[in-house]
């Protein structure tokens, strides 16, 4: 991941790189989102896709009307139980690699619903796996952009290699054997804006709720009301 996917350049028109790596790029620039969205955080997923923000900067601005030309589902809302088969459906139909965000609160966890609501899916990635999740209720569009360059980096870090035979193998018999595959790289944590608190008075007067005064006892509120 510290590496950049160019790794030499000559004169003006060549450059090398590894095939693993120019796949990655390839994948990577090229996402191709379904256009499906299943509740009020579609809303958000479509500012992001416009010109605004611009989805297509980081070429995934192709929505796909349908599953077996698409590789990245967006769950955008909340998932009833209802629901929870179309999309597993939809996933099953989507071509490989495929990837998933989830994206709001209620397709992370079941939002606002996940105590009372005996209909709504406590997750999606209780229904397919999920690689990125954005929080929010609704996360605005560049929430949805963070995630997608998460994602881009969990891409670039795939690994399609196998690992090295034993020593003293003979290269014949390595040739076309099953192997395992090398890890994928773990993409480095960015900076997302939190600023460590060095000591110091929280500030209070911004935000709507106040910071709880000094409770007291019931007597001695009868006592100050007396005075």
């Amino acid at each position: 991941m510290t590496q950049p996917w160019i790794e030499g350049r000559f004169e003006s028109s060549a450059l090398t790189t590894t095939v693993e790596q120019a796949i990655n790029w390839a994948r990577q620039s090229s996402l191709w989102p379904m256009t499906f969205g299943v509740a009020c955080c579609a809303i958000e997923m479509m500012c992001a896709g416009a010109g605004r923000f611009d989805l297509d900067r980081f070429g995934a601005g192709a929505f796909r009307a349908s599953p077996r030309q698409s590789d990245l589902m967006i769950v955008a809302g909340t998932v009833t139980y209802k629901m929870a088969s179309r999309i597993r459906r939809l996933y099953d139909l989507m071509s490989e690699p495929k990837y998933v965000l989830a994206m709001g609160a209620c397709a992370i966890g079941g939002g606002p619903y996940f105590e009372h609501g005996y209909h709504v899916v406590k997750g999606v990635d209780l229904v397919v796996p999920v690689d990125v999740y954005i929080p929010g209720c609704p996360p605005r569009p560049e929430s949805m952009l963070e995630g997608l360059m998460r994602l881009q980096d969990k891409i670039k870090g795939h690994r399609i290699a196998k690992q090295p035979a034993a020593e003293g193998a003979s290269w014949l018999g390595n040739f076309g054997r099953p192997g395992t595959k090398v890890d994928d790289e773990l993409p480095l944590p960015h900076h997302s804006g939190c600023v460590k608190e060095e000591g110091g008075k929280l500030v209070f007067e911004h935000q709507k709720v106040k910071p709880p005064k000094d409770k007291k006892t019931p007597t001695a509120d009868r006592a100050d009301r007396a005075k």
